[in-house]
Formats: C-alpha cells, sequence, structure tokens
C-alpha cells in the first residue's frame, strides 16, 4: 500500500488517478484526519498503516501564483521546507522510503554553449540577442542537470520567496533514509484548469514570454511512480518532458488548435511585466532530464505532450 499526502492537490489528483489505473492500493491522508506536518502524529500513522511507500503532493504554491507567497511566508516555509523535513525524519524513524514532489523554480536561466563551445549559465535567456541565437541553434541549450547548485534560491539571489523555500526543502530532506526528489516545471495537460498552464496562457490579459521546460501532469505522476515500481537509484531527478519552449510557441500552438476568440498581448520587456503584473521575481529555466531517462523512465518530448493537450483540450464545464 501506498500513502499518498495532498491527494486532492492538482498533482495529487494525478497521482491518485494514476495509482487506481495501475491497480495499487493507496491510501489518501488528509491534514483534517491526520496532521501530518508534526513529526509524532505523522510517525503513529506510517507504524499504523505500514506503507510500503509514501508519496508527498503537499506543499505551499500560493494562489492565485506565488506573489501570494510573499505575504504569507510562514505557511509557505512550513509546507515548503518544514513539511519535507519532517516527512523525511519520520519516513526514516519508520523504514520506509518515500517520494517528494519539488519544483524546478530553484534555477533560471539556461546552460548555453558559446561560440568558442564553452558552456556558460545564460540567467536570462530572453535577451534578443540571445534569444535570437537559441532559437536558430536550440541544441545549443543545455538544461540544468541535477547535480547544478540552484541559481535561484536563497543562496542565490534573488529569488521568490517561494522558490527560496522549495531549494531549502530539498536540502533539509537530503541524506534522511531513502528517498526521491521529483522536480516539476510549469504543468500542463488537456484539462482546463485554473492551475493548468495551457489554461493561464489563454487567460492571461498579457502574456509573459519567456523560455522553460514543462511538466505534463499524467506523465509526471507516472514518471514518479515507475521510479519506486522499476526501483531507480534515489536521489533527485528533472520530471520534465524533454526539450524547451517560448512562451510564444505554446500561444501559437494555442492559436492552432484552440483558436480562442481573442488577440494574445505580450509584456514588451521584463521591466513593464515586473512594473505592473508581478511583486516577485519569477522563475524561468530549463532542465536536464537525460537523468531520468537514462534510469530507464521513458517520458515523451514536449512537442509531443504539448501537442496532444491542445488537440484533446477539454474546456472547463
Amino acid at each position: 500500500m501506498i500513502l499518498l499526502l495532498g491527494a486532492t492537490g492538482y498533482i495529487g489528483q494525478a497521482f491518485a488517478l494514476e495509482l487506481s489505473r495501475r491497480g495499487v492500493p493507496f491510501r489518501a491522508v488528509s491534514r483534517s484526519e491526520v496532521d501530518y506536518t508534526r513529526f509524532e502524529p505523522l510517525l503513529v500513522l506510517l507504524r499504523t498503516l505500514k506503507p510500503e511507500f509514501l508519496v508527498n503532493c503537499a506543499g505551499y504554491t500560493g494562489k492565485p501564483n506565488v506573489d501570494a507567497c510573499e505575504t504569507a511566508q510562514a505557511d509557505t516555509l512550513l509546507g515548503n521546507t518544514l513539511l519535507p523535513q519532517t516527512i523525511a525524519h519520520a519516513c526514516a524513524a519508520a523504514g520506509i522510503p518515500w517520494g517528494h514532489v519539488s519544483s524546478g523554480c530553484i534555477y533560471t536561466g539556461a546552460k548555453v554553449l558559446g561560440e568558442a563551445g564553452e558552456l556558460h549559465v545564460e540567467p536570462d535567456l530572453t535577451q534578443a540577442a540571445v534569444l535570437e541565437r537559441i532559437l536558430a541553434q536550440r541544441d545549443r541549450v543545455h538544461g540544468f542537470t541535477e547535480t547544478d547548485p540552484p541559481n535561484f534560491s536563497f543562496r542565490s539571489p534573488p529569488c521568490s520567496f517561494y522558490s527560496g523555500t522549495k531549494a531549502l526543502g530539498e536540502e533539509a530532506m537530503t541524506g534522511v533514509g531513502h528517498s526521491y526528489i521529483w522536480r516539476l516545471r510549469i504543468p500542463f495537460d488537456e484539462f482546463d484548469s485554473p492551475r493548468n498552464y495551457l489554461s493561464k496562457v489563454q487567460r492571461y490579459a498579457k502574456v509573459y514570454d519567456n523560455v522553460n521546460s514543462i511538466s505534463h501532469r499524467a506523465d509526471f505522476a507516472r514518471a514518479c511512480l515507475d521510479c519506486w515500481a522499476q526501483r531507480v537509484p534515489w536521489g533527485i531527478y528533472n520530471v520534465t518532458n524533454p526539450g524547451w519552449v517560448t512562451t510564444r510557441e505554446v500561444v501559437a500552438r494555442v492559436q492552432k488548435h484552440i483558436a480562442p476568440d481573442r488577440e494574445f498581448l505580450f509584456w514588451q520587456n521584463d521591466a513593464e511585466f515586473y512594473q505592473v503584473a508581478a511583486k516577485t521575481p519569477r522563475s524561468n529555466c530549463v532542465l536536464d532530464s537525460t537523468k531520468l531517462t537514462a534510469a530507464g523512465i521513458h517520458i515523451r518530448p514536449v512537442e509531443e505532450a504539448l501537442e496532444e493537450s491542445l488537440r484533446n483540450w477539454q474546456p472547463e464545464k
């Protein structure tokens, strides 16, 4: 039996569906049943239920976006740093392996191949000269790997409070017991939802153009559960659909497949976006998912996942 925390959230729902599809017994526990943010109640729960594995999808993202985390810092710190630390120690005490849904938002930019063949970190891929070069030669872009230190965190500012707590959460659980850290980036799929990246793009008054790795929600849940099912080595995995996209490329695909009755406007630059629409810095980055595929976990390319999602788009009723 697998114990699932955060099952009612956007990502937790995908895990619940995938576990049901596989016919894997699982138990979803809410905080109203057991306050699993506290060590003792969680340890009692683990020793009582004796799950084979635990999946944590719980955390604090802020609504409608990470700007809300700036004014709810206690909740953000509890959900993203203290909670994974508590789960790590409780699982270690009970001898239970587990997996934690983290985030790739602890990075900004990507590693770009220079003219002399050297890799350097480019924190802002939207600079006109940089963007023109990488769009012409996409293989120049190399994502951050699991061994690259975060460059969008409290230890490498500036960052959002949300990103800072997610990076600290990974630090807090590393080396404690046996666990996976699964990094998610900008979830999307074919189901219209306030949490779906494709829905957000269609509803923004103005769109913020940038370069990112993204994660199909069902693909993400499948890949994470495959890590456990196939017993791949413990550690951190970037779980994104291989490749990267610009927001303008996503908008073009939305226009092609959904043809919404609206004109898409874009912020002129970062200065305008942050002056009008955002209160805290945003993470935009490319992650390298080759460690995941090298471990034998299949995840389809981002272009294929996007195309299928938009061809099968299901508007919210």
